[in-house]
Formats: C-alpha cells, structure tokens, sequence
C-alpha cells in the first residue's frame, strides 16, 4: 500500500435496520485526494443476500436512522455552510430533504416513536460570535470572559460560549413540493424581498443554560426525551454525567440520574418496553478516576443503575462503542486482544458471543433476531456483514488489489515474565529489513487486527513494522491498563524494548542492528521517553506527543485531569515521568510532528521539545501542519496525510535506509 491509497481506504460506519429486518442502510466513506475531504454516502442492501447499492448522493452523508415504521432514513448532511444537518430521504431512494437549519450544525438526533418528530442537539453560539453578526470577523469579537476550567476542546475550540441545546421539529414529507428561490419583484417600499425556505418547519428549543446537552433518545411512550448534561466546573474537574429527562411538550426538566452515581455516561438507549441502558463507566469518588475506566452496561432502574455486565471480562471502552436493544436482551462491544466482538446480554447479565474472531466490530442494529454489523479486518478497513450469513460488502477488494502485508501475531516474554502481546508485519522477500518499532497512544488504547495504513505503507517502502500492547494498553483487563497509572515511562517502557527484542531475536528476516522508533500521542511521549533512555535507535519521529506534564496541565483540553491522574502532582514524580526533564539526554535524530489545532497535546509541547533538541545540538526537524487537529493521522485533509507520509518515509529514507 503506497500512501495516496488512503483513498481506498473505505469504512463502514454504524448500520440502521428496517423494523421488519428486510433491508439496511449503513454509511460508507473513504479520504478522496481531488476533493482534499473525506467522502461518502448512504447505502442500502436488502437483506438476506441482496447486492448494496446507493442510496443518495451527497457528498459526506453520515450517521443514518430509519424511522420506527422503516419508510423514511434520517441521516447527516453538510449545507451550504457546511454544517451537518438533518436530512430526511425515503427508504426506497429519492431527492433527500432538509429537516434542520440549526446555525453551528446538528450533533446528535432522534426519532420519535411515532416517526412525527426529530429531537437533536446542536450548539447555539453566544449573540455577537461565529457569524451571528454578518460582517464580524472573529477578530472584532468581544473578549471571552473564563470563569472555568475548561474552555476549550479539541476539534471544535472555544466551549462556554457555544453550549449544545435539545431541540424537537417535525418530520418533513419527503413527498413534498420542495422550496423555491423568489424571483425579483418590485416592492412596495419598505417590505423585505422574501428569502427561500430551507425547511418546513421551525424547530423549538427544549433547554437552556451554560451546560451542554448530548445523546437524546425519546422515552418509549415518546413524551420525554432523555439527556446527558455536561457542565463546566469553576472549580475541579468532575468527569461524573448528569442524565435529564426533557418533557417533549415543553422542556420540563427533571432528572433522572444523579451526578451522585459517579458514573461517566456515554450512551443512553431506550428498549421497546421503556427500559432505559446506559453504557457509563465510575469515576470513582473523587470523580476523575478515567484510567482503564470501568465501563459497563447499566439498566436504569427505580432504585437507580444497575451494572450488567463485569468491566474485567466485557471491555465496552473501544471508541464508537454502543449498546442496541435486542427483544429483552442488548448488543454490546467488547475489545479484547486487539479485536472487537459483538455480545449479546441479558437482563440478568448471561453473555453470548454474536460475533467475533479476527474482527474489530465498528457498529450494528438489530430487529428482532436479524443482526447486521460494521466491521474491520486485517485485510479490509470496512465492510458490513449480516450475523449467521456472512459479508454482504467488499470494500477492501481495491487495497487488496494494491498489495497487503497480513501481520504475524507474536506474545514474548519481558524481562520480569510478562506477556506482551503485538504483531510484526514484514515484507516480502528473505531481509534482513531495517525495523520501526510503532508505538500507539492513548495509553488506555490498543493497536488493533484491522488494517492499518501506518503500517502497510512502511512494509510497501522496505521496512518490518514491530508493534504491540504494552502495559497501560486496553483489551488485557483493568490491571493491566491501570499499571502504569502514576508510573509512565516504567513498565511499559521496558514491555515495548522486550517486545522489540524478542521479535528480533525470534526472525531471521528482521536486523536488529537498523532500528528505528515512532509513536504519536501516548506514542510520541513513550518514544520521547526511549530515545533519552536507549540509543540503539538510527531515528525517532515523535507525533502529536505529551510531553511536558507540567505545561500540559494549563494548555490541553484535558489537562484539568489527565496528568494529575497519569503523572501526579508531586513536582518530582512529574519529573521522574517527564519526557522534558531528560530531553537533555537524547542523541538521536528526530523529526518532531505536530499540528496547528492540536488541542489536546496543544503545539507548544512540540516547539518547546524541539527547541530544546536544536539547543543541545541533537539533530532534530519540525513539520507543523496547518488547520489540522490531533486527529491528523486519522480524518485530517487527505492531503495532509499523504505529505505527512512522504515526510515520514524521506525521514527514513535518510536515517535508515532500507538499503543498509
């Protein structure tokens, strides 16, 4: 895989299904070079065995919802102004129409019971700010008054003036005459010139207030809407969820789970017979315990949540995690050892494999025993099967047709008798190849079975991929995660060079004399640890790193809570885990990448590091992207990605040439 095949690198966002399980409708998107933007759109595919097909043609449709009675799919869209709206199509295909024309976008969205109404979120920006004033520029704003400790989020900036708010609004008829643009006419002076109607109907604003609401869903009998409530903290951060229940008549607020709980909420689901789910992880009682976070499947009962499911067995914590209800049952997602399977629960917390294997499951949906799911594979980003039948898409085809390495799975013994779990990917041919050890972030992460661009494209140029899951990774259990809390930059540390070596020594093809080492994030941060405690490295590229804990606090989106918990607050044990404190000791090259936008490891962590790598004399090169964000690696302009990628390969390419 060569780096401008991104393009081919299609993924399958979370399925929708008919009631009567007769057909889905799921969301594909892939980067796409010439646009410079990620695209896709809806598709539908009859089910058992039917051949998928489009169903609209935008140009980034996302996040489709049938309706209760299947006749009608909601689903995102950006309009003129780029922002995501609701727009509805019928089921069968058709011209989609406009439902909201909500000023900053639509978050998230509903359906009601009844199919009449759509609840959703969306922010609603301060008067004066984000182009409520024709004409003001952002510059010519009034000043931003901070009385919290947070202000601000990755992807997004600025949070307190802009806070998301529940709205309901009818559905519109997709058989509708559409709208009009007015033609000129003379009018009488003083009467305005009409402006086309965008939708049919005006939407009414539930709440109010500086929190933000998310993760609406209709109560069974649809006469209130459930909530999730973030509020800004003047004080210390609470990572605790309050849960609201909103009257859909009127906005009447009550709620329904206390910050008391001490539960995080990421998901709120309403069965059929009115049984409320949550996927919520404890936060314990100083209410930012997050390390390896005890995610599990919660019923919302009388008395209060009730957990379903064991966090030490069932792993729910993989991003885009989420629950479907099942007759009296629930779907949920469970990582494990680099994969992700679909279990189902019961009531009483039984648990049953649906789907599983060499897969990461990335959604699904349910009518009654029918069960579709999104997936990845080590060699296809995306693809949408039906349980029981088997793939019903074959997106990975192309990249296939390219040319793919499938990762070997490796587990070695570290020096203190752990088992560390990861993979080698190697190319053709008998080496020996100069070999990159990978490192993922996180840490509560894990690096995964599915294909994997970063890889694929170094195995293409000539170079052995060593990776895996260290201590303080995800998939291998709650100790394992939370082993390195206070303690960055020991056992994991040691769990990567064990890795490193084991794979090594075990492979022929594999020389143990040409190494290299790259990570971003946690990645960036543990190869910013190595290369100033180990310099068998010919060079480093460290990414969108954590690396100063002390600045981290008072410039990172979470570094209200992130470096306390991971790091400390004792100024010397943040120093006996700082990146910083030892850079004095690096001697190898590095090429230090980071973002403009980045506001979770913000930009200063890397031109503060990379000062101090010129200072000292190391050699060291910096490559800034401009407009991107931390998620450059994985939805940033596809343009970018392809020239971060050239940079990466030149950067081996002098530093350790495949070549010898």
């Amino acid at each position: 895989m060569r780096a401008a095949d991104i393009d081919k690198l299609v993924s399958v966002g979370r399925p929708t299904i008919a009631p009567d399980g007769a057909f889905a409708v799921f969301a594909a998107s892939r980067p796409d070079l010439t646009a410079n933007r990620a695209v896709g759109q809806l598709w539908r595919v009859d089910l058992p065995d039917g051949t998928p097909r489009r169903l609209t043609r935008g140009v980034s449709d996302t996040a489709p919802r049938l309706a209760p009675d299947g006749a009608a799919v909601a689903f995102l869209r950006a309009d003129a102004k780029g922002k995501a709206q609701v727009f509805v199509v019928a089921a069968g295909g058709g011209e989609p129409v406009q439902a909201t024309d909500a000023r900053a976008g639509v978050g998230s969205f509903a359906w009601s019971p009844d199919g009449a109404r759509l609840a959703y979120t969306a922010r609603t920006p301060e008067q004066g700010r984000y182009g409520t004033v024709e004409g003001l520029e952002p510059i010519a704003e009034a000043p931003r008054r901070i009385t919290g400790i947070r202000w601000h989020a990755n992807g997004l900036g600025y949070l307190a003036d802009r806070p998301a708010h529940v709205f309901l609004i009818d559905v519109p008829s997709v058989d509708a005459e559409p709208f009009y643009e007015p033609a000129p006419a003379v009018r009488p002076e003083g009467e305005d010139a009409p402006k086309k109607q965008l939708v049919a109907a005006e939407a009414v604003q539930l709440t109010s207030g500086a929190g933000s609401y998310g993760g609406v869903a209709f109560t069974a009998d649809g006469s209130e809407i459930l909530a999730a409530v973030d509020e800004i903290e003047t004080d210390r951060r609470d990572l605790s969820s309050r849960v609201v229940a909103l009257s859909a008549d009127g906005g009447t607020e009550r709620e329904v789970l206390a910050r008391t709980a001490l539960l995080s909420v990421d998901e709120i689901v309403v069965a059929s017979d009115g049984t409320v789910a949550l996927q919520a992880s404890g936060v314990g009682e100083g209410r930012v315990d997050f390390i390896a976070p005890a995610v599990g499947l919660y019923l919302l009962e009388a008395d209060g949540p009730r957990l379903l499911t064991d966090p030490d067995v069932l792993d729910l914590g993989e991003v885009g995690s989420h629950i479907t209800a099942v007759g009296d049952d629930f779907l949920v997602q469970s990582r494990s050892r680099g994969t992700v399977s679909l279990v189902r629960v019961s009531r009483d917390g039984a648990t049953a494999s649906v789907f599983d294997g060499d897969v990461e499951v990335a959604g699904h949906a349910a009518a009654g025993e029918r069960i579709v799911v999104a997936y990845a594979t080590p060699d296809s980003f995306g693809e949408l099967a039906l349980v029981d039948r088997g793939a019903l898409t074959d997106f990975g085809a192309p990249l296939r047709a390219q040319g793919l390495v499938l990762p070997g799975e490796r587990e070695i013994t570290g020096r203190d008798g752990y088992p560390i779990h990861g993979w080698v990917a190697v190319p053709a041919g008998e080496g020996p190849f100069p070999v990159i050890l990978q490192i993922h972030g996180g840490p509560y992460a894990s690096y995964g079975i599915h294909l994997f661009d970063e890889t694929q494209v170094l195995v293409d140029a000539g170079y052995a991929v060593v990776y895996c899951n260290p201590r303080g990774s995800a998939g291998y259990g709650r100790a394992h995660g939370r082993s390195i809390r206070q303690a960055m930059g020991t056992v994991d540390f040691h769990d990567v060079i064990d890795f490193l070596e084991g794979v090594v020594a075990g492979d022929e093809r594999l020389d143990g004399a040409r190494v290299g080492v790259m990570g971003g994030s946690y990645g960036g941060y543990l190869t910013a640890w190595t290369i100033a405690h180990d310099h068998r490295f010919a060079g480093a590229i460290v990414e969108r790193g954590f690396l100063d804990p002390v600045s981290f606090q008072g410039t990172s989106d979470i570094g209200s809570f992130f470096g306390d918990e991971y790091v400390g607050v004792d100024p010397v044990q943040m120093a006996a885990q700082s990146p910083m404190a030892v850079v004095d000791r690096v001697r190898t090259p590095t090429l230090v990448l980071h973002s403009e936008l980045d506001y979770r490891c913000p930009l200063e962590q890397a031109t503060r590091y990379y000062a101090a790598l010129k200072r000292q004399g190391t050699e060291a090169e910096m490559l800034v992207f401009p407009g991107e964000d931390h998620e450059l690696t994985r939805a940033g302009q596809p343009r970018h990605r392809v020239q971060r990628f050239d940079a990466v390969l030149q950067w081996w390419a002098r530093h350790l040439p495949v070549t010898g």
